[in-house]
């Protein structure tokens, strides 16, 4: 494996190469991963493929140096093709967990005739959840929820009020909270979901590119997930014929694991 960063304007993009195959994989990590995650799923396609594993922005090695400027889908587009044209690459699969499912959507609307196939492993992108929506409310509310991330009890205050109410799961809400235990993993919340707000895409669009293109697609997502729920996928995956869903006996965070990336390709 060898490693590399792609700088472009304000924006330092960390990734890793693994395998010397001739086609070429892509990998996009969840929150709070960096591109590594996958090494041993990297390790297993090395004959076959090229696999690069990226780190996503405030996570691992790539940075970003422009505080709470909006990462848009047309400043990513610029920095990726870029990117793809160092590395003299023409066509591509997609493999994405989690958060990294908005990167793999992007990959698709930006062009999708030079997608092979996608993977994605409970993406985030295709259903909104509370917590994302919170975070990219108008500015007043975008500051509440920065007072949140300085100042925890109030977030967890919340958290809780709306588990009373039953508004966010358990699960999810035991998720959040471990995401929320030092400033530094408070920081990258926020950034995290405050840059990225622009990154989502329409859902009708997404589907209307993956029939047009005939894009084989794999979702594969855990019977246990609280983040990403079986049921929330269910009516995009039966908009897409070339669909096929896996679902593993696992959670979200055992869901990399599990997956075997050989299994997504037999459909």
């Amino acid at each position: 494996m060898h490693n590399g960063l792609f700088r472009f304007e304000h924006a330092s993009l960390a990734y890793h190469v693994w395998g010397t195959g001739k086609k070429t994989l892509v990998f996009f990590h969840g929150y709070g991963q960096h591109g590594k995650v996958f090494e041993s799923k990297a390790k297993e396609l090395g004959e076959d493929y090229q696999c690069i594993l990226i780190d996503l922005f405030f996570h691992g090695d790539s940075k970003w140096h422009a505080d709470e400027t909006v990462l848009t889908p047309a400043f990513w587009q610029k920095l990726w093709e870029s990117f793809l044209n160092q590395l003299k690459i023409e066509q591509y699969e997609v493999a994405a967990f989690s958060l990294g499912g908005r990167f793999a959507l992007a990959c698709v609307h930006m062009h999708p005739q030079r997608i092979l196939r996608l993977h994605l492993l409970a993406p985030d992108g295709i259903k909104t959840n509370f917590w994302y929506n919170l975070a990219t409310y108008p500015y007043p509310l975008r500051k509440l929820f920065k007072s949140m991330i300085v100042h925890p009890s109030r977030f967890f205050r919340l958290a809780k009020w709306l588990n009373q109410l039953k508004l966010v799961d358990k699960g999810l809400l035991r998720f959040a909270e471990s995401q929320m235990r030092t400033p530094e993993m408070r920081a990258r919340v926020y950034y995290t979901w405050v840059v990225f707000r622009k990154m989502q895409f329409d859902t009708h669009q997404s589907i209307a590119l993956l029939l047009k293109h005939d894009i084989p697609l794999t979702i594969t997502l855990g019977k246990y997930d609280k983040v990403i729920a079986v049921e929330h996928i269910k009516p995009f995956i039966k908009q897409v014929p070339q669909a096929k869903l896996i679902v593993l006996e696992t959670g979200h965070n055992g869901i990399i694991e599990a997956w075997h990336p050989k299994d997504s390709n037999n459909n």
